[in-house]
């Protein structure tokens, strides 16, 4: 297993530097945001908001192997759309009932901040109230477990166990969290997902999470993130009308039901797990 860097306090505040461009930007997004408006109106008001803070998106052009380079400044996903969407890939105007999920990724004077949030177009149902509370309340208990000394697995367990047992929800499989940091490191990788990886479940027999062991070191940055399907763990893929060519993108909750994703950049501190994007929770997330 590649090694999880140990941030020291100059690095920390560094890192910390970067995730506040991140909560900035949703803050003026959710200031801005209403009911009507297209995937790419939004996009671009990301990219200018980034420009306006002197940061830009890690995600837009990110290379993945076999896919197009990301398309987006943000990744934009729409009510069973886990993750990945795009400004292509949908291009009818949001309506009531839509639920969001818009995950802001920078590069800020060298290091990565990394968080998404989760709105509601419209007043919500009740079910979609209670599949966001859910992904809040998920988020902030696993939190609890990022401490010095205690096993990776018990982030997993305990989200899990939120969700699955509590809700009745489900949480998305083989999807989960990754840590971050500088831009590049000195073995020249990219500081947007450095290890380690982070289930939000126990690992299922033949599973690949080969870390579940692990225990939280002091100067450990990692970004945690539930993903939240109402039906199913399983996901698919799926063509798109609009974007074809980028239709390896988007990850879809395979029952089409719908889905919430929420994340924060923590690091684990002496003191305990200190949420970097702190403040993401007092984010209007009802849509007018």
């Amino acid at each position: 297993m590649a090694t999880v860097p140990c941030l020291n306090e100059a690095e920390a505040a560094a890192a910390q530097a970067a995730a506040r461009k991140v909560v900035e930007t949703h803050q003026r997004l959710a200031d801005w945001l209403r009911v009507g408006m297209t995937l790419a109106q939004i996009d671009v008001f990301v990219a200018k908001t980034l420009a306006d803070l002197a940061c830009r998106s890690c995600f837009l052009g990110y290379p993945v192997a076999g896919h197009l380079p990301f398309p987006s400044h943000a990744c934009l996903s729409v009510n069973e759309c886990v993750v990945h969407g795009h400004a292509a890939y949908r291009k009818q105007p949001l309506q009531p009932g839509d639920v969001l999920k818009v995950d802001i990724g920078v590069w800020f004077q060298g290091w990565v901040g990394d968080a998404a949030w989760t709105y509601s177009m419209g007043r919500p149902t009740p079910e979609v109230r209670r599949l966001m509370d859910c992904g809040k309340e998920s988020l902030a208990a696993g939190i609890e477990q990022l401490r010095a000394g205690k096993k990776y697995m018990e982030w997993a367990v305990t989200v899990q166990d939120c969700v699955e047992k509590k809700y009745g929800y489900r949480c998305v499989e083989n999807w989960g969290g990754h840590g971050i940091g500088r831009k590049v490191d000195e073995k020249g990788k990219r500081g947007l997902h450095l290890p380690p990886h982070l289930l939000n479940h126990r690992p299922k027999p033949g599973s690949p999470w080969t870390e579940a062991g692990h225990v939280w070191k002091v100067g450990n940055l990692v970004a945690v993130e539930p993903m939240i399907a109402v039906g199913t763990g399983e996901t698919v893929q799926r063509p798109s009308e609009y974007a074809p060519r980028l239709n390896d993108w988007p990850v879809y909750s395979a029952d089409g039901s719908m889905t919430v994703h929420y994340e924060h950049d923590v690091l684990i501190a002496e003191d305990g797990p200190r949420v970097l994007t702190a403040g993401l929770e007092g984010l209007r997330d009802e849509i007018e």
